[in-house]
């Protein structure tokens, strides 16, 4: 089993201890936020999960009770974090769009992101187009240009999600260009607020001149059903088409409605990934020691 601790009793965080707490190889060992009757560390408390207030302190003061952190607060906290949590020789699993890490998308990369001490998981709207804008680069010559837009519930965006939007726009432009080896690139977030909710829904598109659709459709539905290992919801809505010059396509991802509602998709997707990064480094860390 390896130990994690989470910091941020936020959404994401309390709903990364759910997932953990269901995982066969996450032990959740530390619950660290600033406010102890928050929603989230009364959940932590019914889980039988030692918590605290006393944010990175806390995880300052007892380095031996854990070995991985989930940081679950705000961009700019959390590369201060990293500049404490280094020197302890922790590994740091970044759920905000600091983009100080590694980028990890688990159906893109995990393989290579085991010898990083931190992985950053970009953004949801990243982990949705990131691995669509990788097969795109992968079947297609001469990408000129990607842009995602990305449409999540106004209520999935909580006050974090929210400080954080020139990060995000940032991050997920880095990650699809990255990942989809274009010239340019560029992302849009749009929160819905219709009632009742909107799933997370991404379109990616992609400026093409020579398109391959035959080897395009089939990387693309290889990718879902990988991504569908851990993200049971990311599903099709439009498979590649070519249309005006560019390559279109597009997916919708509902949670799994573990802790949050399930059409907060957007933040169950990048959860999803984390846990996932962290199992995958269990399991490493396992066969190493066995070895």
């Amino acid at each position: 089993m390896l130990r994690i601790a989470i910091l941020g009793t936020g959404n994401i965080g309390t709903d990364l201890l759910v997932k953990a707490h269901r995982s066969e190889l996450l032990e959740c060992a530390l619950f660290v936020g600033r406010n102890l009757h928050s929603a989230g560390m009364t959940k932590a408390l019914a889980l039988g999960v030692p918590v605290s207030d006393r944010s990175v302190q806390a995880l300052v003061d007892d380095p031996a009770a854990y070995d991985l952190v989930f940081d679950a607060t705000s961009a700019r906290d959390a590369k201060r974090h990293w500049e404490i949590l280094e020197p302890l020789g922790k590994t740091v699993i970044d759920m905000t769009p600091a983009n100080v890490g590694e980028m990890c998308v688990p159906a893109v990369n995990l393989a290579d992101c085991v010898a990083h001490r931190n992985l950053n998981m970009v953004t949801c709207g990243g982990q949705a187009s990131s691995p669509l804008a990788h097969v795109i680069g992968q079947t297609q010559r001469d990408v000129e240009y990607v842009e995602v837009v990305s449409s999540i519930a106004s209520r999935s965006a909580g006050p974090a999600t929210r400080a954080n939007l020139d990060e995000y726009i940032e991050t997920t432009q880095t990650a699809i260009q990255r990942f989809a080896g274009a010239a340019e690139a560029k992302a849009i977030l749009t929160l819905n607020p219709a009632d009742p909710c909107v799933n997370m829904q991404t379109t990616v598109f992609a400026q093409v001149a020579d398109p391959d659709m035959d080897a395009l459709t089939a990387a693309a539905e290889e990718m879902v059903a990988r991504i569908q290992r851990y993200v049971p919801g990311y599903g099709l809505v439009v498979p590649p088409l070519y249309e005006d010059g560019r390559v279109v396509i597009m997916v919708r991802v509902r949670g799994l409605g573990d802790y949050l509602p399930s059409y907060a998709g957007n933040l169950d997707i990048i959860n999803c990934a984390a846990i996932a990064a962290a199992e995958e480094l269990a399991a490493e860390r396992s066969v190493r020691q066995v070895a």
